[in-house]
């Protein structure tokens, strides 16, 4: 028996009560876009999470192909005729049993969906302002940089924006240098010259993130680098944008008194929609 809420309950009836994603963050996640029936990146963003549970030692199913787990996902979105325009996550966990050591590294999924209402990724030039979290810090180290259900920074860091009317805030590392935001990677547009923090500074291996760095390769003018970034270099950034697989490209138009252009981020998202068909 257990108390859930106040009523005892058969332990039975709350699944919960050994599940190790629940109990200790023990789970690795994707979340995907899906246009037409076609899960975008989708090589991208099965590669990366096979990468993560080798990462935190789960053992990969023999049928954990590509192809079928594309197959879940979309079975799930077409029973709930969304396929059109959806996004989905998947969420796998080590099984039941243990403490901090497990029983096994066997593992289950679960995966969720909801409709979306763009197919194209769209450029929001509204206001965006952004500012530093500070409370606490990303450490430069591998976990860092894959996706797992440990998010407490980020979930934080929301609050704190949500209470001082920011729309994000950005994430630093333990040597006080840009990381990311609470919801992606961060970009920094300095004259010709477009950076972004590298992994190793504790940055997650974004999907978008690797689909920015092309693109903008492409683009006549702009020098793409993987480099650190300190919070000073961003009040002297022309522009500022986030990525991520569901947004595309967010602009960020303020950060303290420095207000950005957008002129860029228009133009690698029209590429982006380019690239995929969308347009």
């Amino acid at each position: 028996m257990v108390n859930f809420n106040g009523i005892i309950v058969s332990q039975d009836a709350n699944v919960l009560v050994q599940n190790r994603g629940f109990l200790y963050g023990d789970a690795v996640f994707e979340t995907v876009k899906i246009v037409n029936g076609k899960i975008l990146f989708l090589e991208d963003h099965y590669f990366r999470l096979m990468s993560s549970m080798r990462v935190v030692r789960m053992e990969i199913p023999m049928n954990f192909t590509m192809e079928y787990l594309e197959e879940q996902i979309l079975s799930l979105v077409e029973n709930l005729n969304i396929a059109s325009t959806a996004r989905a996550r998947i969420t796998v966990y080590r099984n039941n049993g243990g403490l901090y050591l497990p029983q096994t590294n066997a593992v289950s999924f679960l995966i969720h969906a909801i409709q979306l209402e763009d197919k194209a990724y769209l450029i929001n030039e509204s206001n965006y302002e952004v500012d530093l979290y500070k409370d606490f810090y990303i450490t430069k180290q591998l976990l860092s940089s894959i996706k797992t259900t440990n998010r407490l920074i980020n979930v934080t860091g929301s609050i704190y924006a949500s209470e001082n009317g920011l729309d994000n805030c950005i994430l630093l590392n333990d040597s006080k240098n840009v990381v990311e935001a609470l919801q992606g990677n961060v970009f920094m547009l300095q004259g010709n010259r477009l950076t972004t923090p590298p992994v190793s500074e504790g940055c997650l291996n974004g999907v978008m993130r690797k689909q920015i760095i092309e693109l903008a390769k492409k683009v006549t003018g702009i020098e793409v680098a993987e480099e650190t970034i300190s919070p000073f270099d961003l009040q002297k950034a022309d522009e500022l944008f986030i990525t991520n697989v569901i947004k595309g490209v967010q602009p960020i138009t303020k950060y303290r008194k420095k207000e950005f252009t957008v002129e860029v981020s228009k133009v690698l998202v029209a590429k982006l929609n380019e690239s995929l068909n969308l347009i």
